[in-house]
């Protein structure tokens, strides 16, 4: 490049494929649980393991989470959509072929608000999700696999894949867009969205473009990305891999490519599929889905109210900041349970400032639910009441807080278990004080004759002498004034 010639700007382009298994109690089309973790291959039937002459029936909740998809992203829900086959081999699915939706989806055209902006939404279909492959030795990779094994319990688990426009600019964005999903969908209840466990999987498609070119770039699908961490660093790298490449004069192959964690980078697996490669047709076992009027408005008279719209309000009511309203909304329970403190009789905030603190703090360390906590959400009520009455300070509060959550202990008996009480009665505070001033008069002197400097050592050294005599249990905020009060009188 010479010194006349300039770098040339490149734009993302992103599109993200969201997989969600949804938290029905059966398949999608059979009756077999809908159960993770269970041993494998005991979850299956003739209908899930494709067997000839089975039949399959949709399972209606499934719909009915469809619906409540479509209410949370304005999706249009057309009055009636189809099954298609989508044929191809792969070994962990039976049928060689996966029941999905094609070009007649049950939710379209629909809209997710990213801090601020709108990303669309293309489409939101049903589809059965395959059972898992694992490769045993080696890397856990088919490549170096000494053998492999297959479990079917997966194979027709309902799925509800949500495809993004190509609408997400950077890396930071596509993982804000899938954090407000997961939100969204944990907090509808259609599904756990465990992406730890495979509940919720990603497929990110990236290519880039000159800014100011309409034209998109040629793109590569990365897959196996199983946290938002792991979203953010793959298409990070992967946006400068395509940069580096046309910057070089080489070309980006369109191709299907792998994340590992481990070495920070995406590998090639396999040239990208068009969807005229799975030869899709209409599903002839399946009738339409044609959602009734009943189900419509059952399910928009349910529907519950949605992050964005719960962060705001806290922000409102409650008077705390943004982030506080979003760490309680995105960390599953939280907002319930401070929510309950506050119905309980604690103020918003005062509870937020337990509940991001040290609650939160607590639940981090032990990897506990909200919901497993020894300490209901009225104990923590009970709690900033004893601080807000000046029976306990904070300091102390943090002590007796802790014990309550490791055990089932209620923050007044352990207040009175172990005399922590604070000294709260202006009387008995001022007589001691008169005891520590008079015990100590030389310092009352050297205190009134001294400087900045002195009078802050000297004061210093009679409040500790006060809250020894009444051995830590002084109101502090009461004895810092009543001491002031004295000794400049």
């Amino acid at each position: 490049m010479t010194a006349t010639e300039s770098r040339v700007e490149y734009e993302p382009v992103i599109g993200l494929e969201v997989h969600v298994e949804l938290a029905t109690a059966t398949k999608l089309f059979c009756s077999c649980a809908n159960e993770f973790g269970a041993e494998p291959n005991t979850n299956v039937c003739p209908v899930c393991l494709g067997l000839p002459g089975s039949l399959p029936v949709l399972n209606e909740r499934a719909v009915e989470f469809a619906l409540r998809v479509g209410e949370a992203f304005h999706f249009t829900v057309p009055a009636s959509s189809i099954f298609h086959r989508k044929n191809y081999f792969y070994p962990d699915m039976p049928k060689n072929f996966q029941t999905s939706q094609f070009d007649q989806p049950i939710c379209a055209d629909g809209t997710l608000l990213v801090d601020g902006t709108p990303i669309g939404i293309e489409r939101a279909h049903l589809e059965e999700d395959t059972g898992k492959s694992m490769h045993m030795g080696g890397s856990g990779r088919i490549h170096g696999a000494d053998h492999s094994l297959v479990d079917y319990n997966r194979a027709g688990v309902p799925l509800m894949e949500i495809v993004s426009r190509p609408e997400i600019r950077s890396a930071e964005q596509a993982r804000a867009y899938v954090s407000e999903l997961r939100a969204v969908l944990e907090a509808i209840g259609v599904s756990d969205v465990k992406m730890e466990e495979g509940s919720m999987r990603v497929d990110a498609n990236v290519s880039i473009r000159p800014v100011g070119r309409e034209q998109f770039g040629t793109r590569a699908e990365i897959k196996n990305m199983n946290s938002l961490r792991s979203l953010g660093r793959a298409v990070a790298y992967e946006i400068e891999r395509q940069r580096e490449l046309l910057e070089s004069g080489e070309r980006v192959v369109q191709e299907t490519r792998h994340w590992d964690e481990n070495d920070g980078r995406t590998h090639s697996m396999r040239s990208k599929e068009e969807a005229f490669d799975y030869r899709f047709f209409p599903e002839p076992d399946l009738v339409p889905v044609a959602p009734t009027d009943a189900l419509r408005a059952k399910v928009h008279a349910g529907m519950p109210e949605l992050p964005a719209a719960r962060r705001a309000r806290l922000v409102e009511e409650w008077g705390i900041n943004d982030h506080d309203a979003a760490v309680l909304v995105g960390d599953a329970g939280l907002a319930e349970y401070a929510e309950a403190a506050v119905v309980a009789g604690a103020p918003g905030k005062d509870v937020v400032n337990w509940v991001t603190g040290e609650v939160l703090g607590f639940l981090n360390e032990t990897g506990l639910a909200v919901g497993a906590l020894p300490l209901a959400p009225d104990g923590l009520a009970e709690l900033v009441g004893l601080v807000a009455g000046g029976t306990i300070s904070r300091s102390q509060a943090k002590d007796v807080l802790r014990e309550c959550l490791q055990e089932p202990k209620r923050p007044k008996a352990v207040v009175a278990e172990r005399g922590l009480a604070q000294v709260s009665d202006a009387g008995a505070l001022g007589a001691t004080i008169d005891e520590i001033l008079a015990a100590n008069a030389a310092t009352v002197d050297e205190y009134r004759a001294g400087d900045d400097k002195v009078k802050k050592k000297k004061r210093g050294f009679l409040m500790g002498e006060a809250m020894k005599a009444l051995r830590g249990q002084g109101n502090p905020q009461l004895l810092n004034q009543l001491l002031d009060e004295k000794l400049d009188a």
